[in-house]
């Protein structure tokens, strides 16, 4: 079997893993590649491999880096299965239509205002294919084994990571009548963090392919609830707006239980809260939905009739009339909304509006890649461009490093270490370089293995 690495190599984004044997294709993953421009012109590239080829593809998770390329793969051809938890296919109802949507509008606002090089500019895919690929989704039930050739199948192993991710164990037989299995991480959940169930453990297997987001950093000691009620306090103080860029699937959650938990504790006064993005409000919807992804905790706040990802002061702002009205608002409020990294979405007009105002905060909640806005703020640039016009940063820029979805090196070790087996090859995917190097180094240290890094494009004989 031949594993060619499409995406996710030496970067953060982009995830997409092909497998080839003699008689058979497929894929794991089937992500965008998003930040800088260099990555995202990766997406206008034909695929490297006959789409209608491809026996199916195998998605590790709802993100749009694992899942976004799947509209573009339907349209150059891919007619096949997409298998994936019932929790992710309910999210991709969601996701996919939302980024179809994205795209066209940020192409229709590129034409309106001129600030795109092509002419015209056009959406990478659109609503049409966003249809066509959710047609294509084969829920399955964690722990079941699918066979999608004989002699290859597959199953999902709980992650944590994010409603319904898994990690991919798939089995090969060799020759012999001997079987391989080949585990893709998918993206690690964290330990102890509220609303879903901690990851499964890796369980062993003859090749690894392990992601590497926080490879060489632990995440910040500071209780986020130290750090969300000193913002909301400073809000109040000032009258000003707590603008929170957050990822609408879990992340958008997990801020509005904390926000709950302050309000509830007395440590911080219920202010009004604004969730303006469709796809977060319909995401928090399916995350109180599917109650038997929650963790001890939150099926006890349910037990009680307490839904803590919806907060007494909360008003969701479905429609871009709703959103507009926020244009008017005066503090103290909250407003979370998306993308998280500010790479689109109805983020990017609530910080043209409030990045010049010395009295708001910009409270980052996650993981900023290179070169993207997000990123570049966090950084302390004065100035940022927004739709093609230059906007001053004057607001507190803040950011709350102990939060995130993903598993920090600490993590990763504790959920390599549980293992029954060794593993013959480790391949590190899903991380910038530098974190890898360093990630490697410990794997080395701590298991004595010997993990490859390959760059987008390297190709394994398995």
């Amino acid at each position: 079997m031949k594993l060619t690495v499409l995406g996710a190599g030496r970067c953060v984004t982009g995830s997409k893993y092909l497998l080839e044997w003699k008689r058979f294709a497929a894929m794991v993953d089937c992500g965008l590649f998003q930040g800088p421009a260099e990555n995202r012109r990766r997406n206008w590239k034909p695929f490297p491999f006959p789409a209608y080829r491809l026996g199916a593809v195998v998605l590790t998770h709802a993100h749009i880096d694992h899942t976004g390329y799947l509209p573009r793969l339907v349209r150059q051809g891919f007619s096949r299965p997409a298998y994936c938890t019932p929790p992710t296919a309910a999210l991709l109802r969601v996701l996919l239509p939302d980024a179809a949507h994205l795209q066209e509008e940020e192409a229709r606002y590129a034409n309106k205002e001129g600030y795109s090089k092509h002419r015209p500019a056009l959406p990478l895919f659109r609503m049409a294919d966003a249809k066509a690929a959710l047609k294509l989704l084969e829920p399955v039930p964690f722990g079941r084994w699918i066979e999608l050739h004989p002699g290859v199948r597959f199953r999902f192993h709980r992650q944590g990571h994010i409603l319904g991710a898994a990690a991919v164990e798939l089995e090969t037989k060799v020759s012999g009548g001997k079987r391989k299995t080949i585990y893709f991480s998918g993206d690690v959940g964290r330990y102890g963090v509220p609303i879903l169930k901690e990851p499964e453990s890796y369980p062993g297997s003859d090749v690894l392919l392990v992601e590497t987001t926080y490879g060489d950093r632990l995440h910040a000691p500071d209780d986020p609830h130290d750090v969300l009620a000193e913002e909301i306090r400073r809000i109040i103080k000032n009258r000003g707006v707590l603008l929170i860029p957050a990822f609408a699937v879990d992340r958008t959650q997990e801020i509005l239980y904390l926000i709950n938990d302050l309000v509830e504790d007395g440590d911080v006064p219920a202010v009004p809260i604004y969730l303006d993005s469709p796809m977060a409000i319909q995401a928090t919807a399916l995350y109180s939905r599917f109650t038997s992804e929650h963790d001890v905790e939150m099926k006890e706040l349910y037990s009680e009739q307490i839904n803590p990802i919806f907060p007494p002061t909360l008003t969701p702002t479905p429609t871009t009339s709703d959103s507009k009205r926020l244009n008017r608002l005066d503090g103290p409020a909250i407003i979370i909304s998306a993308s998280g990294m500010c790479t689109g979405g109805r983020i990017l007009h609530h910080l043209k509006l409030r990045l010049p105002d010395p009295s708001n905060t910009v409270l980052f909640v996650g993981y900023q890649a290179e070169g993207t806005k997000g990123r570049r703020l966090v950084e302390g640039e004065q100035e940022i461009k927004i739709h093609g016009q230059w906007v001053p940063v004057r607001a507190r820029i803040a950011q709350m490093s102990s939060l995130s979805a993903h598993a920090d090196r600490e993590e990763l070790e504790l959920w390599l270490s549980r293992r029954e087996r060794e593993p013959e090859k480790v391949v590190l995917i899903h991380g910038e370089y530098g974190a890898q190097q360093a990630f490697a180094a410990r794997l080395e240290e701590a298991f004595g293995w010997k993990p490859v890094i390959p760059e987008i494009g390297d190709a394994f004989e398995l």
